[in-house]
């Protein structure tokens, strides 16, 4: 035989209202809890409106006080008596607010959801190891559920952000606009504050080493990182006594540096490189090779910081060409990660940029050295380089051993 129907219209006008929704509302909770539904339940500071209520319904005389408390076997008995809920209070709690999910089991439920959601993270990490540790940063961090709220939201969010890094680096470099109507179906999908551009970004960065930063100039350079750029034009280099087209072969006879665009370097790639090209991380040094050696300066190309797009792009292609590189950066932290952000790119020796340079630079450099701060950074071509800057904790930038680098540029 099935269960005596709940009287729904009686039962609403009874315990529907708004007044003892507070009343509903601790039962509902309770059962979701596993607890029975027996014992006191109370109200701080009830509203008149809401005392009366809870006495018209308990058939008792008005009360007073700060607190109002019903006891929920005595609902539960009037329910069942009145014949508005035979099954009492547990019934008519379902009846007025849909089914009861224990919580235990709406956690399992939930978490299985969000497991699912990462689904597309989890593949991606499989099929490109490099993204296995970012994407499990990303599971535990909490950031997809800050971004999503909810697993059915995730998923898609998910997918996008795996279609995303499956593509990169994207080579040659091409308009962030463009790649994301390409992968996405809109131009404006890794628009800044979009969520898939939140989260492809991060992973974008744990591909390519690109330091931490704000900004919209930091957001631009990590998209640059991976070849996806905001414009052709703003992603720059800066060379010296570089051959290969018409522009390059007059300003290297004039010895004058020269700022390459990223659109040059797209529509004009060069046809020839040297034998060795130097790389420096600071413009000074370039600027005065410029001054003391004019057109009889070796090539030398600038990172400016963190390699752009641009400077990514002349680098591969002079390496395409057969060029041999020779780096020198800053010896600090920051100068150890530009370094080997670069050799992720293209294979360089080091050019008076190992430990025992760094030595030789403190002692040349004398005592005005500034003290080393920052997070440490590893020195994967000298592992020695990052322990010895760790022991004297000293920066010694590139414009403090100038002489000695503009000794190995002449010809």
């Amino acid at each position: 035989m099935s269960d005596p129907p709940v009287d729904e219209a009686r039962l609403r006008r009874l315990l529907g209202g708004a007044d003892l929704a507070w009343l509903v509302e601790r039962a509902r909770r309770r059962l979701e809890r596993g607890q029975p539904l027996t014992g006191a339940v109370s109200l701080a500071s009830p509203s008149p409106a809401e005392r009366a209520a809870a006495d018209r319904l308990l058939g008792r005389t008005p009360g007073a006080g700060r607190t109002l408390t019903v006891r929920l076997d005595a609902v539960d008995a009037v329910l069942v008596r009145s014949g508005i809920s035979p099954e009492g209070l547990e019934a008519a709690v379902t009846v007025l607010t849909g089914r009861v999910v224990p919580l235990d089991e709406a956690r399992l439920s939930e978490e299985q959801a969000w497991k699912e959601a990462y689904e597309p993270l989890t593949l991606l990490a499989a099929d490109h190891p490099s993204y296995a540790a970012w994407a499990g940063r990303v599971r535990d961090d909490g950031l997809v559920r800050r971004l999503a709220r909810t697993p059915a939201a995730a998923r898609p969010l998910m997918e996008q952000t795996a279609r995303v890094l499956r593509e990169l680096p994207v080579e040659p470099p091409r308009s962030l606009a463009v790649f994301a109507a390409a992968i996405l179906g809109s131009a404006h999908a890794l628009d800044d504050g979009t969520p898939v551009a939140t989260l492809a970004l991060s992973g974008t960065r744990a591909l390519t080493g690109h330091p931490e930063g704000a900004g919209a100039a930091w957001r631009r350079a990590a998209w640059a990182s991976a070849g996806l750029l905001r414009d052709d034009v703003s992603s720059t280099v800066l060379t010296l006594n570089l051959r290969g087209t018409e522009a390059l072969d007059w300003m290297a006879d004039e010895g004058e540096p020269c700022v390459l665009t990223l659109r040059q370097l797209a529509r004009r790639p060069l046809r020839t490189a040297p034998s060795v090209v130097h790389i420096c991380e600071n413009p000074a040094v370039l600027s005065a090779a410029a001054d003391s050696h004019g057109p009889d300066a070796r090539p030398l190309v600038c990172v400016q910081g963190q390699p752009s797009a641009a400077a990514l792009t002349l680098l591969t292609r002079l390496h395409e060409l057969g060029a041999a590189f020779r780096y020198h950066g800053d010896f600090d932290w920051g100068g150890l990660r530009i370094a080997t952000t670069l050799s992720r790119h293209v294979p360089w020796r080091p050019w008076r940029y190992t430990a025992d340079d760094y030595r030789d630079a403190i002692a040349a450099a004398g005592p005005d050295l500034r003290p080393l701060d920052g997070k440490p950074a590893l020195s994967p071509w000298d592992p020695d380089l990052a322990l010895a800057l760790g022991e004297h904790a000293l920066r010694v930038e590139e414009e403090a051993i100038l002489d000695v680098l503009l000794t190995d540029l002449a010809w």
